[in-house]
């Protein structure tokens, strides 16, 4: 992504990446190690993008948005939304009512996270991304404070729709996130 980003110029495409990652947190920028509560054997890596410490693993959509954001006429501000509006209105898509928390990037149902987000904006370019819970081990997100925040409840797709699957939901996601940008 970083290698990506640098390279770019005015006719370089934005482009969405997908994946999964191997159980590992990452913690932002302005991430505090005292969010890591105890070891529980998963890696912590430092990485580039804002926000604080939060998990990733096999069942988790991962999706990395390389975009121009003056290209797009786009504010961070402006981008955080319309992704986390992509969420939301694809977990409609499941009759999974979602919403935004006030002052707490990402997407919640009933109080709970469900996707986060952490972006790194340079030269106007944007990279890292959001993470969706669709069907994974929920249990590393106790041995941390989710993004920060002490005690927060995370929930995943599987907990409103047993039969969703990490293949079709991403594909949804990218639809949505089109639409959106």
């Amino acid at each position: 992504m970083q290698e990506f980003t640098t390279r770019r110029d005015e006719r370089t495409s934005d482009e969405l990446w997908l994946c999964e990652h191997p159980p590992v947190f990452t913690l932002g920028l302005a991430g505090k190690p005292e969010h890591l509560l105890r070891d529980i054997g998963i890696p912590v890596v430092k990485i580039d993008r804002g926000g604080q410490i939060t998990y990733h693993g096999p069942g988790q959509i991962v999706c990395y948005l390389l975009l121009d954001l003056r290209r797009r006429g786009l504010t961070v501000k402006g981008l955080v939304n319309r992704m986390e509006q992509a969420v939301i209105d694809l977990l409609a898509e499941y009759d999974v009512p979602a919403q935004r928390l006030a002052g707490a990037p990402g997407v919640y149902v009933n109080g709970a996270k469900i996707a986060a987000l952490g972006l790194k904006v340079k030269n106007g370019c944007s990279y890292h991304g959001l993470a969706l819970n669709v069907a994974m081990d929920l249990a590393p997100f106790a041995a941390i404070n989710p993004c920060g925040y002490a005690g927060m409840a995370v929930t995943q797709l599987t907990a409103f729709d047993p039969a969703a699957e990490v293949e079709s939901v991403g594909a949804k996601l990218v639809a949505q996130l089109r639409e959106k940008l």
